[in-house]
This record gives C-alpha cells, sequence and structure tokens, in this order.
C-alpha cells in the first residue's frame, strides 16, 4: 500500500470505528456484543437503492449490523466467522472492564503455562467486576481486510481532567493497539 493510501485507509477506518461506536451508544448501557459488516457503499446502494435516503453516498464503507452474536465465548464465535469478497472490514463493539494498571498484584493467579481455563476466566471476570477502582467501558475494534485497524473505547463515569468532579461524564479514548489480541481475532475472520 502507498503512504497516502495507508493514511487514506487509516482516516476512513478510524471514521467507521467512531461511527459504530456512536450508533452503539445511542442504545445506552448494558448491550450485548454487537458485530458489523464493513461494505463498500456503492456496492450496497446498487444492491439495495432503498438505503439511499439513510445512507452517506460519498462514504467509501457502510457499517452494516450483523446477526447477533452468541451469549457464550466471543473469541469462539468469531472464530466461526467468514466473510465474503464483498466485506472489506468488519468492526466489533463490546462492553468491557477496566482495571488501572497497579491492581493487577489484586487480582486472582492464573497459570498461564496450562492455559487460562474457563473458571479463570470467570474468576478474574468476577474480580474485575467486583473491583472498586473499576471503569465501565464500550469497546469499538475495527479493521480492513489487508489494511489498518483502529480502536475507540468509551469509559463510562470518568471525571475528565479540568471538570467538575460532581458529576461523572464519559471519556472517549482512541488508538489503533488499544485491543490487539480483539483486533487479530477480527482480522483472522476476514482470512481467506
Amino acid at each position: 500500500m502507498v503512504d497516502s493510501e495507508a493514511a487514506s485507509a487509516a482516516t476512513t477506518v478510524g471514521a467507521i470505528a467512531r461511527e459504530v461506536e456512536e450508533f452503539v451508544a445511542e442504545g445506552g448501557w448494558q448491550q450485548p456484543p454487537q458485530l458489523f459488516a464493513l461494505v463498500p457503499t456503492a456496492e450496497l446502494l446498487a444492491q439495495q437503492p432503498e438505503l439511499a435516503d439513510s445512507l452517506d453516498p460519498d462514504a467509501e464503507l457502510t457499517p452494516v449490523a450483523q446477526d447477533s452474536l452468541p451469549n457464550d465465548d466471543l473469541a469462539e464465535a468469531l472464530a466461526t466467522i467468514a466473510w465474503p469478497d464483498l466485506v472489506r472490514g468488519c468492526a466489533l463493539a463490546q462492553e468491557i472492564i477496566v482495571l488501572p494498571p497497579d491492581v493487577e498484584d489484586e487480582l486472582p493467579d492464573v497459570d498461564d503455562s496450562t492455559g487460562v481455563s474457563a473458571t479463570d476466566v470467570e474468576r478474574l471476570k468476577q474480580a474485575a467486576a467486583g473491583h472498586p477502582r473499576r471503569t465501565e467501558a464500550r469497546l469499538v475494534a475495527a479493521v480492513l481486510r489487508d489494511g489498518p485497524a483502529a480502536c475507540v473505547m468509551r469509559l463510562r463515569g470518568v471525571h475528565p481532567q479540568g471538570e467538575d468532579d460532581s458529576e461523572p461524564g464519559e471519556e472517549i479514548v482512541e488508538h489503533p493497539e488499544l485491543a490487539p489480541n480483539l483486533v487479530d481475532a477480527l482480522r483472522a475472520t476476514l482470512l481467506p
């Protein structure tokens, strides 16, 4: 990819990650994970011209919500997904718990040498959910087939610096490497 094409693709996938996060945010909190196919807008409009009034015809790609993901293991669910050639990328929105790095020692021990068991995962989830310094967040990761990735995270109930502490707000964080394992799992769904 030429540098200008790579920069354009990075801008596109970043805008899509923000668009997906804003769309999901309209539904509030306590939502299940949501998966989106990223399809060329022109091809979508050619196949479904009735969508012309609801889509931006100038957008290169349009996120299309998919059927609900199973409520069990997200990694397992993603491992079963394969996209047709029309799909140029995908995005996933999920709610997570974020802990400060300095609380890692307070979490239950896990023996990585034998692999992390379902019991270990459940214990870690419970410990994180009950930790007094936890922050609820919505994470969106978006990837393009043979292209860049973008991640956007909305932190819930935080006090942005310099703002009044009386009412918690929300903070948006963007960085392509916020969730490298999730990005890798999404990229795997796009492999031939």
